[in-house]
């Protein structure tokens, strides 16, 4: 049976590197990082390559660039890997697929001390379309492709699972520790789990409601999601977010949660008011009493007390998704009382994922207080949801 070797199962030395990391960092308005948690997760690795007199070549993406807008460069990121890893030259590569003169020193690689970091790859379309010769290339600057980078295994790119295949391919010490703590947590969980699923999107996230309903003692619902769950069963949600493409279908989700007797909980009151108002505390509503001009922009305290007392009883957690606009302080308090529960229940593992849920509790001190923070968002789901992603595929041998 085919399966993933990583590269501490492997003697691995002397060799030139192709290692996939996810630095899909989230920038401030000012092009600063505003979280690093991604860059941070990925020292493991690089440390345990150069420790063995690996040179490193890393491939990432930023954001999703319409051609070579300098917003998306890599620049801020090179300077904070710089930061980590002081005693090693980190270089950024601005043009590895053109330049004859960058290229034949890729291939040659005989600086010592020196980290390369490859500009966004998306800045060449033939990544999204998993352009054969665009990974041919890429894999000419290397003897191994190591990939790491679990936030970007359900992507079909082609540095994903384009060049895994030419090749000797392993994955990292990030992805085997997120493979791992996940698979572990749906397929051997210890009980009561639990799951809070929330953000912007039914969308994105209903095949994985789906599976967590079958599979978990209860579902707890918020953010701009729940609207269209409560907009399925005919309630007021005033302006706010939700999708009407998918009202049927989160229709179609509590009535299985029903004749399944299965634990779908929705919010119950929330907290309406203006989204650029940072100054005035929303108001408290009912959910049944929402008038059509008000905008829920987060759970409510009534909310916060059910959904944090089912989360105390959990032996496993599992969150994808803030539960409020956190982006204004005045609604970012339901987000942060399910990270207190979360953290306050030191019998439950606890497993937090998802780009905005990171952004959302970046300020907090959460360091042994949760068992696995994720670094896949969309990875995160589908592994949950399908078992399998295409990035995993692609180095199993």
């Amino acid at each position: 049976m085919s399966k993933i070797t990583y590269i501490d199962e492997a003697e691995i030395k002397n060799k030139r590197i192709l290692l996939r990391v996810d630095y899909n960092v989230s920038l401030n308005k000012d092009g600063t990082i505003n979280d690093d948690t991604r860059i941070k997760n990925s020292l493991p690795t690089i440390e345990y390559l150069l420790e063995r007199n690996n040179t490193l070549i890393l491939i990432s993406h930023l954001g999703n660039p319409k051609g070579q807008d300098k917003a998306y460069s890599l620049e801020p990121v090179a300077k904070r890997l710089q930061t980590y890893t002081p005693a090693y030259k980190v270089v950024l590569i601005k043009d590895y697929i053109n330049s004859l003169q960058i290229i034949d020193i890729l291939r040659k690689l005989e600086t010592q001390k020196t980290i390369y970091l490859f500009e966004n790859i998306r800045f060449y379309p033939e990544e999204k379309k998993n352009n054969s010769e665009f990974a041919t290339k890429l894999a000419s600057f290397a003897d191994i492709y190591v990939n790491d980078g679990f936030g970007v295994c359900h992507r079909e790119d082609a540095s994903v699972v384009g060049i895994a295949p030419l090749l000797p391919a392993y994955g990292g010490l990030l992805l085997k520790k997120e493979v791992s703590v996940i698979t572990k947590a749906i397929e051997a969980p210890q009980r009561p789990l639990v799951v809070v699923v929330a953000g912007a999107k039914v969308s994105t996230k209903i095949g994985f409601i789906r599976k967590l309903l079958n599979i978990s003692d209860a579902v707890l619902v918020g953010g701009a999601m729940a609207n269209t769950f409560l907009k399925a069963q005919g309630y007021e949600i005033g302006c706010g977010q939700f999708e009407p493409e998918f009202v049927n279908v989160a229709n179609e989700v509590i009535e299985y949660a029903k004749i399944n007797s299965k634990k779908l909980l929705l919010p119950t009151d929330y907290r309406v008011g203006s989204k650029d108002d940072e100054k005035t505390q929303g108001v408290i509503k009912k959910f049944t009493d929402m008038n059509s001009n008000e905008c829920p922009l987060d759970i409510g305290p009534e909310t916060e007390i059910h959904y944090c007392a089912i989360i105390a009883q959990a032996k496993t957690i599992i969150w994808n998704g803030p539960v409020g606009y956190f982006e204004n302080p005045q609604y970012a308090l339901g987000t942060e009382a399910i990270l207190r529960a979360i953290t306050d229940n030191t019998n439950a593992v606890s497993i937090i994922g998802g780009g905005d849920t990171l952004t959302s509790i970046k300020h907090s001190s959460v360091e042994g207080k949760v068992t696995h923070i994720s670094t896949g968002g969309g990875a995160m789901l589908e592994l949950i949801e399908k078992g399998v992603l295409p990035g995993i595929e692609a180095l199993k041998r």
